[in-house]
């Protein structure tokens, strides 16, 4: 029965920390309802420093993760699909790896799963710049003018995650409102 016990504890921490019950995903936002993202200098795992305004003009899908956690492991997969099939259309995917253990467990966890956009080592500053993330994963869907347009906590669904990436590769490079197709306007 203690056995049983410190199972049930060990679950019920385990899904506190990394949420699958309390998703919150939010639709993209309105451009003038978005905030500036955070900027913050993390290192890869070559130990280049990485900004996130080195992104800009691009859309970034900012992923705050763990390699201990389940819904993460379901997720990452498809950031690597986003990766690979909307790179050229202006998308970067940048995870953001929450491991207290650090590279030495991460490395071998992206090598096993081959991942293939770039990881950056984050922290508990970092977490707090971005509003504190409680949840992993917590992915922020970032326009190419380096406003937040959309977030989600803990396991969203992947519908969810393809339809805000298409809405943010879709707007105008420059974000804003979308001309009318059919107006005309001649320089006089």
């Amino acid at each position: 029965m203690a056995a049983l016990a410190a199972t049930a504890l060990s679950i019920a921490l385990l899904t506190g920390a990394c949420s699958t019950s309390s998703v919150k995903a939010a639709s993209v936002k309105p451009d003038k309802d978005r905030h500036q993202a955070p900027e913050f200098a993390l290192k890869d795992a070559d130990g280049k420093v990485v900004h996130l305004s080195d992104y800009k003009g691009k859309v970034v899908l900012l992923d705050f993760w763990a390699t201990w956690c389940g819904p993460c492991k379901i997720e990452i997969p498809w950031f690597m699909e986003l990766q690979r099939t909307d790179k050229d259309k202006g998308l970067e995917v940048l995870g953001v790896a929450m491991d207290d253990e650090g590279w030495e467990t991460v490395k071998p966890f992206l090598a096993d799963l081959g991942v293939n956009y770039r990881v950056v080592m984050g922290n508990d500053q970092t977490a707090q710049l971005y509003g504190g993330v409680d949840a992993l994963p917590t992915t922020f869907l970032i326009d190419r003018t380096g406003k937040i347009a959309a977030v989600h906590v803990g396991l969203a669904s992947k519908k969810d995650i393809v339809d805000g990436v298409e809405q943010l590769l879709q707007a105008p490079k420059g974000g804003g409102i979308v001309a009318d197709p059919g107006v005309i306007i001649r320089a006089k």
